[in-house]
């Protein structure tokens, strides 16, 4: 896979795609419409960060392309690549405890905080992408 030229699109399988890692400098896109909502992304080599309706859905630390992301009642998943390791936030459901499961091995629980944030680390190669997938218990 590949970064996300147009920052942000849908995908055919209902799925959202944003990022790109390669920019250098910042770039965003905000308004962008997917099953009735608003997303904005803004994206480049240090930060990727995705919001939805104005509240904060993902972000990565450095800069990542997300591909095929889903988030249900019961939790989220997606595909990510990068240059380099990412420290990653999601928006869950608050003081909740969540299954971690990074390409296909369970990694662990983790319980979110009472902003319903929750921080994980993905080791991530360039050129190859990590599946991860959070699930609620």
């Amino acid at each position: 896979m590949a970064v996300i030229k147009e920052l942000i699109r849908s995908e055919a399988d209902s799925t959202i795609s944003f990022g790109d890692y390669t920019l250098k400098e910042k770039s965003k896109l905000q308004d962008f419409e997917h099953e009735g909502d608003l997303y904005k992304v803004k994206t480049y080599n240090e930060i990727t960060k995705l919001e939805r309706n104005g509240m904060f859905v993902y972000e990565s630390v450095p800069g990542t392309a997300v591909n095929h992301m889903k988030v249900t009642e019961t939790g989220v998943q997606f595909n990510v690549e990068g240059t380099e390791d990412a420290q990653i936030t999601v928006e869950l459901a608050e003081d909740t405890e969540y299954k971690i499961f990074i390409d296909d091995t369970n990694v662990g629980k983790m319980k979110t905080n009472l902003g319903g944030k929750l921080a994980l680390s993905v080791e991530l190669n360039k050129d190859s992408q990590s599946k991860v997938k959070i699930v609620k218990l």
